[in-house]
């Protein structure tokens, strides 16, 4: 940092790039003046397929005198884009969403390019597919997998991707197949640049049919996609009034801010309902529950929005989290950390303060 500090004319085509670990020691002087830069894995089959098919290359193909060691290595990149993409499905692609990365793909190379190299020394006629469908599954991929039904899928896939039936002549093998898309293998022979022309001739769109799973699997994906979507134009509408006469921001989140403080009741006597009820009902202990986190949450939505007036008036510093809540009241949406202490809902903040102003009159009626 201090090395920049002292740059006076750089070159204009001068650039530093920054590799780092995660680490809150990251000089923020350095983030300020950054572009951050993240590889993640593209969106959509072909595009997950193409990007892994794109970083191995003809010599390490070659590397291995097998012929069934190309198809079988296309087999891989297949299933490591399907185990990607089914995270995009929520909790109908995984129980459990799992991180798998590249580095399981490089590792299963390896293993796949060493037993099959042995299988041609030692002159073995057939290839050991139970070994490679464990060590696969069940090892490197599996290693990540941790819920039995997610493990279940897992073998599932190496049953239905690895076999002998990758070569038989007489019935080709499809991934996946209907009357309007096929998802097969290219010939065995071919070499990488080939592999490739056949991964661009697939569709660029894949319907969650190809993973196997119902067409309606994506709905819940697209819903909170197109929501994703709108939120973050939400996000990026001008946080500054323009024009003559229209409010500030802050002058609208201190609107809303004060109507929801009014709203706020007192927090329950929590020790003085217990001298009260003396010994509970089952009901009655369930009451109690409630009532200990709903003052929780009184109290959160209290001394948050207190902080967040004397923030608006510059009597303390704006923090993340005032920030957040600020944004979210302009945006009318319910402030993160509001949201982790009262039931999960996708409401937007007037429809949530009339069912918090309903709850506060039950558990008072109760």
């Amino acid at each position: 940092e201090k090395i920049l500090e002292r740059l006076e004319k750089p070159h204009k085509d001068f650039r530093l790039w920054l590799t780092t670990d995660p680490t809150d020691a990251f000089p923020l002087g350095i983030l300020q003046k950054s572009f951050k830069v993240v590889t993640e894995p593209p969106n959509g089959l072909k595009l997950n397929l193409r990007s892994t098919w794109s970083k191995i290359t003809e010599e390490t193909l070659a590397s291995c005198p097998n012929p069934a060691f190309r198809p079988v290595i296309y087999v891989l990149a297949f299933l490591h884009a399907v185990v990607q993409e089914r995270r995009r499905f929520g909790k109908l692609g995984w129980n459990v969403p799992y991180d798998f990365n590249e580095s399981d793909f490089r590792v299963c190379y390896a293993l796949l390019n060493t037993y099959l190299t042995k299988q041609i020394e030692n002159n073995d006629e057939q290839i050991p597919w139970a070994t490679l469908r464990y060590l696969v599954g069940e090892v490197h991929y599996g290693g990540r997998v941790t819920d039995s039904y997610d493990r279940r899928i897992l073998t599932t896939y190496m049953e239905e991707y690895f076999g002998d039936f990758l070569f038989d002549d007489s019935q080709p093998f499809f991934f996946y197949k209907d009357p309007k898309v096929q998802y097969g293998t290219p010939e065995a022979a071919a070499n990488r640049d080939d592999y490739a022309a056949f991964i661009d001739k697939l569709p660029l769109l894949s319907g969650p049919e190809v993973f196997g799973l119902h067409s309606n699997a994506e709905i819940d994906y697209l819903t909170n996609a197109s929501a994703a979507l709108l939120g973050n134009l939400v996000e990026l509408q001008p946080r500054t009034a323009t024009g003559g006469g229209g409010a500030t921001r802050e002058e609208q989140v201190m609107t809303v801010a004060v109507d929801v403080f009014s709203k706020i009741p007192e927090i329950f006597d929590l020790p003085k309902l217990k001298k009260i009820i003396h010994s509970p009902s089952p009901t009655q202990v369930v009451l109690l529950q409630e009532l200990v986190h709903w003052n929780k949450l009184l109290s959160t939505m209290t001394s948050s929005l207190k902080d967040l007036k004397r923030a608006l008036n510059g009597e303390v510093g704006m923090s993340n989290t005032l920030e957040e809540i600020a944004t979210a009241l302009f945006n009318g949406k319910l402030p993160p950390s509001w949201s982790k202490l009262t039931p999960q809902t996708e409401k937007p903040l007037g429809a949530w303060m009339d069912m918090f102003l309903r709850r506060q009159q039950q558990y008072s009626a109760w």
